[in-house]
């Protein structure tokens, strides 16, 4: 390994006309006085860009200048450098290229930090240019999680092995800040607000013990060796939620409220028995931000203005449907948001209530001593309310008063549990509800899903797949194949994910004249052979497909909502459809 020289940087940059010799007398002083580095002095005083004296370093130290917000990196090789050092040296592993690491600096002329690196690395060096602000979000970002997380699991285990306290002295504790259970999940909450998590799971399993993290839709795993603490975690959150710590058999649900990253969260815990001990999912709400406006959901605006009309109506039933976590209840509570005004009384019946509202008469559902659906539904009439909200259709009892109540006077805004808008209709009339009720009550479903945005800061042109071809070829023909399409290469802006952040795809059915006539007579079928007709209806694939084509998600996340492609790729047609489709192109382009 061949010893580097050490550079003067002022000169260098004096002798190429990059700064007067004025400037640098000026910064030489400022350092002299401060001790900070003079690279950074001169960006700061305004005598040189920061790329262009990265640009400089690169060119006369003959190594790379690499951007960390589209660098995809490997966390095994970026820990490869302890935090500590990587803080202190500024600097972070790249790529292990086998003969040699090579490491990012933001100034690659400290030759301490460079020879400290070689000894602790115990290999060759080759060295890259980075932001020094980039370099510390990449470091906060690899290092903060899970380094902390697996060494409060370990000092846990420690102290549970040492026998200085049992796992119930732990739990029911009244002063235990400092134990590493109490650390272990402040820094689980912590990370969970940081990233967006909406969901953090423990599952003890029979080895590990599995912490993820629900973000923006898909789950994240980390795994702990400590697999003995997970009885002081489960019983730490049911002592914070209220829940019975001695019951171990049988499920329990609770919440609690914290903060963290100066944010208020409301917290719905979920317990259950394993085989290997007791699963906990938390849910969570941050009621820092309060519920959204509906125009800042996202929706097309020719589907908004139709949604708001529909909302807008002085009596009816509207139903907004998709599966768990599709963003159902965000949508009501923002419909609920544009329509509380003084002169309207809005009582909601949920299960649980997941966001407080001003004005607004809110019921907690309790089964366990028979405040059920349907009897604070009945209560609920007797109250003179203008707009109700049943948080779910649940059964035929609730589907029957909620229809009823849309017939006398009141809007009933609710939830279904169906893959489309169209389905709802199938599913209502299995729950018992006669085709001439839904006519005269139903004035609109809302479907939706929440699909993942592409990374802005590594999004790029993609090719695609042959399932995928055919999948799109189905859907938009020959026009929709021609389009070019992205997708996301990861970076650590993203946790190297290619997604950042979540939007919604929907799709808005209303009953108008001709399709009541048709759901009155009870024929589901005809109903929905005529309602994909209806002008102006579109379905949730065809939008996603245009968000896809928009540069805004990828083919392949559009077709993991759709859930569909399946069957494209299985179809005897599939292979003329595309042939078909592709020949059109061609012809087309010719």
């Amino acid at each position: 390994m061949a010893a580097r020289k050490k550079i003067r940087l002022g000169d260098l940059l004096v002798e190429n006309k990059m700064i007067s010799q004025q400037q640098l007398d000026a910064a030489l002083a400022d350092q002299k006085k401060s001790g900070r580095k003079l690279g950074k002095i001169l960006v700061e005083n305004g005598y040189l860009r920061e790329d262009a004296l990265l640009t400089f370093l690169s060119k006369q130290l003959n190594v790379p200048f690499v951007e960390l917000a589209h660098f995809k990196f490997e966390p095994e090789v970026v820990k490869l450098i302890p935090e500590i050092h990587a803080r202190r040296f500024r600097a972070v592993a790249l790529k292990d290229k086998g003969d040699a690491i090579l490491v990012g600096m933001s100034d690659p002329t400290n030759i301490f930090a460079y020879d400290e690196l070689a000894r602790l690395l115990h290999r060759p060096i080759e060295l890259a240019v980075v932001r020094e602000q980039e370099l510390l979000e990449t470091i906060e970002k690899i290092y903060r999680a899970s380094d902390q997380l697996s060494g409060f699991a370990e000092q846990l285990s420690d102290e549970l092995q040492a026998g200085d306290f049992d796992v119930d002295q732990l739990a029911a504790g009244a002063d235990v800040t400092d134990a590493p259970v109490v650390r272990l999940l402040q820094t689980l909450f912590q990370t969970a607000v940081q990233s967006k998590a909406s969901d953090i799971h423990i599952e003890p399993d029979e080895a590990v013990l599995r912490i993820r993290q629900r973000i923006d839709g898909m789950l994240h795993e980390q795994l702990l060796n400590e697999k003995r603490i997970a009885p002081a975690l489960v019983q730490r959150l049911k002592l914070m939620s209220g829940l019975d710590i001695a019951e171990k058999r049988l499920p329990q649900d609770g919440r609690f409220s914290m903060r963290a990253h100066d944010k208020t969260i409301d917290v719905r815990i979920s317990t259950m028995p394993l085989m290997h001990g007791e699963s906990v999912v938390m849910r969570l709400l941050d009621q820092s931000e309060g519920v959204r406006d509906l125009e800042e959901l996202g929706m097309p605006p020719g589907i908004y203005a139709r949604f708001k009309a529909v909302i807008s109506r002085p009596h009816g039933l509207v139903v907004v449907t998709g599966p768990t976590g599709s963003g159902k209840t965000s949508t009501l509570y923002s419909a609920l948001k544009l329509l509380n005004r003084a002169q309207v009384k809005i009582v909601t019946v949920e299960d649980p209530v997941e966001y407080r509202l001003p004005r607004v008469n809110q019921v907690q559902v309790n089964s366990g001593i028979g405040l059920t659906f349907a009897r604070v539904l009945r209560t609920t009439l007797r109250h003179d309310p203008d707009i109700v909200l049943v948080g779910e259709m649940r059964d035929s009892e609730t589907v029957e008063i909620g229809l009823r109540a849309a017939m006398t006077g009141h809007l009933v805004l609710s939830t279904l549990h169906t893959n489309d808008a169209i389905g709802t209709i199938s599913r209502l009339m299995d729950m018992g509800a006669p085709g001439y009720l839904l006519a005269a009550s139903l004035h609109g479903v809302l479907g939706q899903r929440l699909i993942r945005r592409l990374c802005t800061s590594c999004a790029e042109p993609a090719g695609l797949p042959p399932d995928a071809r055919a999948w799109i070829a189905t859907k938009g023909g020959a026009a929709a194949l021609a389009r070019e399409y992205r997708h996301g290469r990861g970076c650590h802006a993203c946790n190297n994910t290619g997604y950042k952040g979540r939007i919604g795809v929907y799709e808005l059915l209303e009953i108008d004249r001709p399709l009541a006539e048709t759901l009155a007579s009870g024929d589901a079928r005809a109903f929905s052979a005529q309602a994909r007709a209806q002008p102006g209806y579109m379905p949730l694939a065809e939008l996603a497909l245009r968000y896809a084509q928009d540069g805004i998600t990828s083919v392949e996340e559009v077709i993991r909502v759709a859930a569909d492609v399946e069957a494209v790729v299985e179809s005897e047609l599939a292979a003329e459809v595309i042939d078909d489709a592709i020949e059109g192109s061609v012809g087309a382009t010719a």
